[in-house]
């Protein structure tokens, strides 16, 4: 029988419940400029609040935006359905209070002025993004902000995920929907660029299965192989320096709520 390396085996389909998830997840924000970048803007948005009384964040994960935010709130509130991810969002934000639930049935107790939807919705049927935000900005106190965090669809890191997997993410249809439903509230669309920088071939191909895993692999068949994968890596994304870098600009959709409601 013929013996297959590591490389040329499918990428793996990371749960983000699982280990091999957190320890990808860990090697992105080692090399990514995201967090200090998203920061900074989230701080300046904040700034802009009539009041920072409650935050609500869906889908916080380990809470470091969470804790970065909170800082700035007399309440928060976190929405995380994966255990492993609230024992480390319970470190990090300790007052928070945490609702387990997955988003769909999650119930929180107040309104917030901040809400923040950041990388969620590719877990989220596409169907349902309408009315998955729609929650959210009923959960928005007036006066308040809605965030909705995405790729963007021509990020390098998308323009992969969709040549591996044929999927495609984009806001734009989707604030021009809630645009059209609720016309009262205020609504921009910014972008911001981001970049994971890798050392080497084998991180950044290791990352590169992350960034991908934003499509439901389980359900590809065949998955591309990591040679693949790896051939891709090398062709698009090696510095001429040395190392890799990979593109992975997002879109932040802000939805203001009008003062009145």
């Amino acid at each position: 029988m013929e013996t297959r390396t590591k490389d040329e085996d499918p990428v793996r389909v990371l749960d983000v419940t699982g280990a091999d998830y957190r320890r990808a997840f860990e090697l992105f924000l080692a090399g990514t400029d995201e967090k200090p970048i998203t920061h900074d803007r989230l701080g300046e948005i904040v700034a802009t609040l009539p009041h920072r009384r409650v935050l609500l964040d869906l889908g916080a994960g380990d809470g470091r935006t969470t804790a970065y935010l909170s800082r700035s709130f007399d309440r928060t509130i976190a929405v995380e359905p994966s255990a492993a991810m609230r024992e480390k969002l319970a470190v990090a934000c300790p007052d928070a209070l945490v609702l387990p639930d997955p988003l769909d049935r999650a119930d929180p107790p107040e309104r917030a002025d901040l809400v923040h939807l950041s990388h969620v919705l590719y877990y989220v049927p596409e169907a349902d993004w309408l009315r998955t935000v729609n929650r959210a900005l009923d959960w928005t106190a007036p006066g308040g902000t809605l965030l909705v965090v995405l790729q963007n669809p021509e990020s390098p890191c998308m323009r992969m995920a969709a040549h591996f997997t044929g999927v495609r993410y984009d806001l734009r249809p989707l604030a021009d929907r809630v645009r059209e439903l609720h016309p009262e509230h205020g609504y921009a669309l910014e972008t911001l660029d981001l970049h994971y920088r890798a050392p080497d071939l084998t991180a950044a191909v290791d990352v590169a299965e992350f960034m991908i895993n934003v499509a439901d692999l389980a359900t590809l068949d065949p998955r591309p192989s990591r040679t693949a994968l790896a051939a891709y890596v090398q062709d698009h994304f090696a510095l001429p320096t040395g190392g890799f870098a990979i593109g992975h600009t997002q879109d932040m959709l802000i939805i203001r709520r009008a003062a009145r409601s």
